[in-house]
């Protein structure tokens, strides 16, 4: 049940003015108040509201925590990895191409119900987080072993654009890369991996993912999976500009040229979009 918004005023109120514990909040004003919540739900509200901590307010009463940035100082600080699930287009096109509840979309759900079930595409990606250059390959599943097998061909393929050494690769918490092969393969490489459930921590390949679904997964509708991987390879590697958002500001870059953002004329817009060179292998 969502906590009422008069009620999570009331807490930030009691933080800032008191600087009182959760417990404190809960047990003692919230009740005698007759309101009724826990003591980890009043804990969780202030987390929310960057309150969680005492050094986190002044004695005035307002907060001084500042937002930590993820800046790679130079390239190959940091190069960011993650795998995109992508479900196969059944022949002949589903839903997105008929539209729900037409015959072809009814035909492929009975399809998937008896034995043909279409499967998943996984669109492994590094994006190194001080260039934004960009590398992915379409694999048939995001095993360990695939997840070593692309770290391989993508550490060569950034070697031969300039970046010859990956100081640290930033993962998710996913089974393929807390194995103990993709350990093993780092070849001097530290792995960071980012707090669980807060992608926001590898926002970078996150961010591009979006626009791979967004500006090309999406962009128009296809009738069979082999589709995409064609166009894929031939608007993508062939013309080898695409623009990768920001998350941390304005970045830097290998020597290739910036362009404004959409809608505002200037070098570096609100999200700090810029043209960088971009590799898909299928």
């Amino acid at each position: 049940m969502a906590t009422a918004t008069d009620v999570i005023a009331r807490i930030e109120e009691l933080r800032r003015s008191h600087k009182w514990s959760a417990a404190r909040i809960a047990f003692e004003q919230l009740q005698a108040e007759g309101i009724a919540i826990s003591r980890r739900k009043v804990s969780r509200h202030l987390n929310a509201l960057g309150l969680n901590r005492r050094k986190f307010i002044d004695p005035s009463g307002d907060t001084n925590r500042q937002t930590r940035q993820i800046i790679a100082r130079r390239p190959g600080h940091m190069v960011h990895v993650d795998v995109k699930k992508v479900g196969r287009i059944p022949h002949g096109g589903g839903w997105r191409s008929h539209g729900r509840g037409s015959e072809q979309a009814k035909a492929v759900g009975r399809r998937k119900k008896r034995t043909e079930r279409g499967g998943y595409v996984y669109l492994h990606s590094a994006v190194d987080g001080f260039s934004r250059l960009a590398y992915t390959e379409a694999l048939p599943d995001e095993k360990a072993v695939t997840a070593v097998a692309f770290l391989h061909r993508a550490r060569a393929w950034f070697a031969a654009h300039g970046i010859t050494r990956i100081e640290r690769i930033v993962t998710d918490n996913g089974s393929c890369y807390r194995a103990d092969g993709f350990a093993r393969s780092l070849l001097g490489s530290r792995q960071q991996r980012i707090t669980p459930y807060t992608p926001r921590h590898n926002g970078k390949v996150e961010r591009y993912n979006r626009i791979l679904a967004e500006e090309f997964l999406y962009a128009r509708t296809y009738s069979r999976s082999s589709a995409p991987k064609s166009v894929h390879t031939s608007r993508m590697t062939s013309s080898q500009r695409r623009r990768i958002s920001s998350v941390n500001g304005p970045r830097r870059d290998l020597g290739v040229k910036t362009h404004a953002h959409r809608g505002c004329g200037r070098r570096y817009g609100p999200c700090g979009y810029r043209r960088l060179t971009l590799s898909v292998v299928t």
